[in-house]
């Protein structure tokens, strides 16, 4: 690897500023280093602003080459899918305390069978999963644990970085933790996570508690713990995390050659997804990269889906609520911390929030699979909402759609095993249970025939 002494470094990054504000506009800032969530004039949410005139110095053609010749590259850190855009994310971190595991830069997959079964030509899956830590979160997290280790260098005394998790924020806060040689600390609901999520965070070296409580409870014991400054929060209201996961809406323009699609798709738990997905593209729409938006729909689980309610009210009101168990565990919450900033990308992006039952999304996800992927449920969640916004016509079929698959099938394997073996509490509608057979060919070519007979007959009905 190369020191990190590149043109990006020397010539542009060190030009350029970013600091918390808050998001309600009362006027307060604070340094990006400074160890502070909410406004401590008004109480909102911070989030993270950039002296956009320098950045306009710099012209859309020049970042977007500067941007490809990034790519994959093996410059330190440049070659991450979020460092690549330095400038944009957190200019103030210097090469040698970025904590990074070439995270993002996933793939596009072009969902072409799954697209023909409902109709649209032009379906894609943005392959949020395919990380380190086989989720988005590890975009957010290279940014806020690089910054700590930014602030240990410069002096601030930081014992260790907390969160509550309902698994994946946990996984991915402990990796780059112990890549940098910062202690973790995580918050899980008590059997409410996979064991492949569990198992991350334990194999990592965090400190892992277990509460007998649901998410929302656990982020209200990391908010007191918190309070102290020598444990930094890294739950998303902590707004460096966003400017990690706003990568994801360049990324797809980038990767569809600057252009923009019709409808993006994204299952909201937390919200911090949605509004990072909505900063990105403002972001290129500002300095001229591109000159449209995407609607964003936000896909929730019905058990857990105080988003959908608030939306079927105009946002005129909204109430938290008591989230019931939904295989989509990673969503399964009740009290969205960035309920407003998911707001405002929503009125901006003229978008919706649809919802979806356990059995719509179990079966979105098992479509899927069937066509080549291996989707998690809250994937499943965001391609139900997908089917019925096609159905009903709302997603025109002429259209260009992208679904944000925010996490690998293979941490929920769970589900997808007690759906193929009829265990989960609904009817399984098209389950592919193993067949036994005694090892005499003779007998295996009567079951491989009966397969092709049903295969056969399946095609010809549709």
């Amino acid at each position: 690897m190369a020191d990190g002494k590149s043109h990006g470094e020397k010539g542009m990054t060190s030009q350029y500023e970013s600091w918390f504000e808050c998001f309600a506009g009362c006027g307060e800032r604070y340094s990006i280093k400074e160890v502070v969530y909410e406004c401590r004039k008004c109480g909102a949410l911070l989030q993270v602003a950039h002296d956009m005139e320098k950045l306009k110095k710099t012209g859309a053609e020049e970042w977007k080459k500067l941007f490809q010749e990034r790519k994959h590259g093996t410059q330190w850190p440049y070659g991450s899918g979020v460092w690549s855009k330095k400038e944009w994310v957190c200019p103030e971190v210097s090469p040698e305390n970025v904590v990074s595991m070439y995270e993002g830069e996933t793939n596009l997959f072009w969902a072409e069978r799954l697209g023909h079964s409902i109709g649209l030509d032009n379906l894609w899956i943005k392959l949020c999963g395919n990380s380190h830590t086989g989720s988005f979160k590890d975009l957010g997290m290279t940014v806020l644990v690089s910054v700590v280790k930014q602030m240990i260098s410069e002096g601030k005394h930081i014992r260790a970085v907390a969160c509550a998790s309902t698994g994946d924020t946990s996984a991915a806060l402990a990796a780059y933790c112990a890549a940098a040689g910062i202690m973790p600390i995580v918050f899980l609901p008590k059997n409410k996570v996979s064991v492949e999520q569990l198992i991350q965070p334990i194999a990592n070296g965090a400190l892992v508690i277990s509460l007998k409580t649901d998410f929302d409870g656990c982020m209200k014991v990391v908010r007191e713990i918190t309070k102290n400054d020598e444990i930094y929060l890294a739950n998303s209201m902590n707004s460096l995390r966003i400017e990690g996961q706003k990568t994801v809406g360049i990324e797809i323009c980038q990767q569809f050659d600057w252009k923009i699609p019709d409808v993006v798709i994204i299952p909201g738990g937390n919200l911090g997804n949605v509004s990072a997905l909505g900063k990105g593209f403002l972001m290129m729409e500002e300095l001229g990269l591109i000159n449209k938006r995407p609607t964003i729909i936000v896909a929730q689980a019905k058990n857990a889906n105080p988003l959908y309610r608030a939306f079927k009210k105009g946002f005129k009101q909204y109430k938290p609520i008591k989230a019931k168990t939904t295989i989509a565990s990673a969503i399964q919450i009740g009290d969205p911390v960035s309920y407003d900033k998911a707001v405002q990308a929503l009125r901006q992006f003229d978008g919706q929030v649809v919802e979806a039952t356990e059995s719509e999304l179990v079966e979105a996800s098992v479509a899927a699979d069937r066509t080549g992927m291996y989707s998690c449920p809250h994937t499943g969640v965001a391609l139900a909402a997908l089917f019925k916004l096609v159905k009903n016509g709302t997603i025109k079929k002429s259209s260009s759609a992208v679904v944000i698959s925010t996490a690998h099938g293979l941490k929920f394997s769970d589900f997808k095993y007690k759906y193929h073996t009829k265990k989960l509490s609904f009817k399984s509608k098209t389950p592919n249970v193993p067949v036994e057979a005694e090892p005499r060919v003779d007998a295996i070519r009567k079951i491989i025939d009966a397969r092709f007979k049903k295969m056969t007959k399946a095609a010809a009905s549709k």
